[in-house]
């Protein structure tokens, strides 16, 4: 592809093989979550050295931190958020039609899920699998996709592979029966469009077509910050990142 530029009209792209789209067409959408208030705290999960928690040997072996709230207490920002698109736009970036991974991978370790929070696209398979040594199960019951409940042995590397072909509206929840308190999220989307915040509560959705976009903002404790009825409204750029700072009420987060 060509990108001819002439002062005072637009990017005109020039194709050999077949139609083509500008550079100009798609920009990048930048941001960061931010606690308004007081970091609240939260109680352990499990207290290392709990002889009563089920298998104590490895699920008790450290203080295992409750992940449903993960704030930096240097910048305040939010882990963990999903942001993202409900649906897949008219125009998706040539470069990013197809993942770049065809796996993801879901891991438990210390009998935590790991990650906490992640972007499942419908075009991937996720491998679940297990760094720990005792048995763990992982179900879930999505809204669209069938459910699975299924046992991964202990220290299992291969696991098991689970494929979700439909998008959900939201994020699906991921438990274990055998060690109760233990809980993941995926948000499953037939685009590229979507994102979790980072330790500092920061993200990046590159390749979005210019124009007017409807966020949905997601945080497992409230639910929507920014749901269908009240979206983040974000005016993409060609050839331009959008920076925006999301701050949520600490009180909307107890």
């Amino acid at each position: 592809m060509m990108h001819l530029r002439i002062p005072g009209l637009a990017c005109v792209c020039l194709v050999a093989l077949s139609a083509g789209l500008c550079a100009d067409d798609f920009g990048d959408f930048t941001g960061q979550v931010v606690l308004d208030g007081e970091i609240p705290t939260l109680p352990l999960l499990v207290k290392k050295g709990d002889a009563a928690v089920k298998d104590a040997a490895v699920c008790a072996a450290q203080d295992l931190v409750d992940e449903s709230l993960v704030v930096n207490e240097k910048n305040k920002g939010v882990a963990n958020v999903v942001v993202y698109l409900q649906r897949a736009p008219s125009k998706i970036h040539p470069h990013l039609k197809m993942p770049a991974e065809a796996k993801v991978v879901f891991d438990q370790k210390a009998c935590t899920f790991m990650p906490h929070v992640m972007v499942v696209n419908t075009q991937q398979k996720v491998q679940v699998i297990s760094a720990d040594g005792v048995a763990h199960n992982t179900r879930s019951a999505p809204v669209r996709n069938q459910g699975f409940n299924f046992i991964v042995a202990p220290n299992d590397r291969e696991g098991v592979d689970v494929s979700l072909p439909i998008a959900e509206s939201l994020p699906m929840k991921l438990t274990c029966d055998i060690h109760p308190w233990m809980a993941a999220y995926w948000m499953v989307v037939d685009h590229p469009y979507a994102a979790v915040t980072d330790a500092d509560g920061k993200f990046t959705i590159k390749g979005l077509p210019a124009g007017e976009h409807k966020f949905i903002v997601w945080h497992e404790r409230p639910g929507y910050i920014n749901g269908r009825r009240d979206p983040l409204d974000v005016k993409i750029e060609g050839g331009k990142a959008t920076d925006v700072t999301i701050k949520v009420l600490a009180t909307k987060l107890k």
